[in-house]
């Protein structure tokens, strides 16, 4: 039976985990678990899963939650703060890691599961994109195992050569590009003199997938294809020219790997996230995900389509960035952590998002980041300039 630590338990990735291993039982045992503020679904995940320590990073209701175990009689340890996060996600008892921490606030303990050698399901694709070349160099060095979560990379991975999911670099056995598919949003047909006029309840209802506020108005803006296009270039070992971004809006072609003798391999699926999820736990076995098998009869058609740079103006800076290096890539995600705060709080339209992240982009242009340290440091220093353009 394998140990699991889930890091952002009461999210949507946390819930289609703790789904899939409530179906194996026999397989998969929870050891830790983490929230952020969210202390009711975390006690009630306690209760159900029994952890061993569970993590509620915003202190301010852990007396709370901490009589709430007591006054049930659980065992689970309760921790708190951002630094403990690291802790459980090196826990000694646990084989393996689900990074579901949106943004960067997951970077440290994602590179705590690395450093402790553990199984890191990745969905916290802010990790790669902040510090892509030290997170994969850290992941070599600690013989870690890297398996991608985000549905677009495991449909890639899955799609790869045997030889390719185990390390040979990309372009050997006949790869010659990766397909990134994208639905391109619920503004993928909507008249761009509108785009002004977009509130954040229509920005987050994506017509395909369940997720969180903040991976929605990304899938809006596809600055979430962006983000998917610096994590594969690194994932894959990669070049930003051996990507093709290619929207799909029935999402059920996950992702796609085109050959030197013509195929084309896609993964296919209805798309929910339980299907990358139990792929991961379980590689390179399969096991049962509770996801309704694909029905072909019921599929009307498959669509692909160029994404417009117009339209999309988030996707091509996320494009350019890669190509740039990391610094312009740990500035390009934290200026839009920041800008997309802003737009759900009133504070910025829809396209203003675009146009601050272009700004602190140009600002930062020739700033460079090769250590840790100076990740952090031009992280800190990119937001705080985006929050001096914004209205009070």
């Amino acid at each position: 039976m394998q140990g699991i630590v889930v890091l952002g338990a009461t999210g949507s990735i946390g819930d289609s985990t703790l789904d899939v291993v409530a179906r194996h039982p026999d397989k998969y045992r929870i050891v830790a678990l983490s929230a952020h503020t969210n202390a009711k679904k975390l006690l009630a995940l306690c209760l159900k899963f029994k952890p061993l320590q569970a993590v509620l990073v915003d202190d301010s209701q852990a007396a709370w939650l901490q009589g709430e175990l007591k006054k049930a009689g659980s065992t689970t340890e309760l921790l708190t703060g951002s630094a403990a996060l690291c802790d459980i996600a090196a826990h000694p008892e646990a084989r393996q890691v689900m990074a579901a921490i949106v943004g960067a606030a997951g970077l440290l303990p994602t590179l705590a599961a690395v450093k402790a050698a553990k199984r890191v399901l990745l969905a916290n694709k802010e990790a790669l994109v902040m510090s892509g070349q030290l997170f994969m160099a850290a992941v070599k060095e600690h013989g870690a195992e890297l398996l991608p979560i985000d549905s677009e990379h495991n449909a890639i991975f899955q799609s790869l050569p045997y030889a390719c999911q185990q390390g040979a670099a990309y372009g050997q056995h006949g790869v010659t590009q990766i397909l990134l598919t994208g639905s391109g949003g619920p503004f993928r047909t909507r008249d761009l003199t509108t785009f002004d006029s977009i509130t954040p309840a229509q920005a987050v209802a994506h017509p395909n997938w369940s997720m969180g506020q903040k991976i929605s108005v990304d899938s809006a803006t596809m600055m979430n294809k962006g983000l998917e296009f610096i994590e594969a270039r690194w994932l894959f070992d990669c070049r930003g020219d051996d990507i093709q971004v290619v929207l799909h809006p029935q999402s059920i072609i996950h992702s796609m790997v085109r050959y030197a003798d013509g195929s084309v391999l896609a993964q296919m699926g209805n798309p929910d996230m339980r299907t990358p999820i139990a792929h991961a736990m379980a590689y390179p076995e399969r096991i049962a995900a509770g996801v309704e098998p694909l029905d072909f009869f019921a599929l009307s058609q498959f669509s692909f389509e160029k994404a417009d740079a117009a339209r999309y103006p988030c996707l091509y800076l996320a494009m350019d960035a890669c190509r740039a290096g990391q610094g312009a890539t740990t500035v390009l995600n934290a200026a839009n952590e920041v800008a997309v705060d802003a737009f759900l709080k009133g504070a910025l339209s829809f396209n203003g998002i675009a146009k601050m992240v272009e700004k602190t982009l140009n600002r930062f242009a020739s700033e460079t980041a090769s250590d840790l340290a100076a990740i952090l440091a031009l992280d800190n220093e990119s937001r705080q300039y985006l929050r001096t353009l914004l209205p009070c």
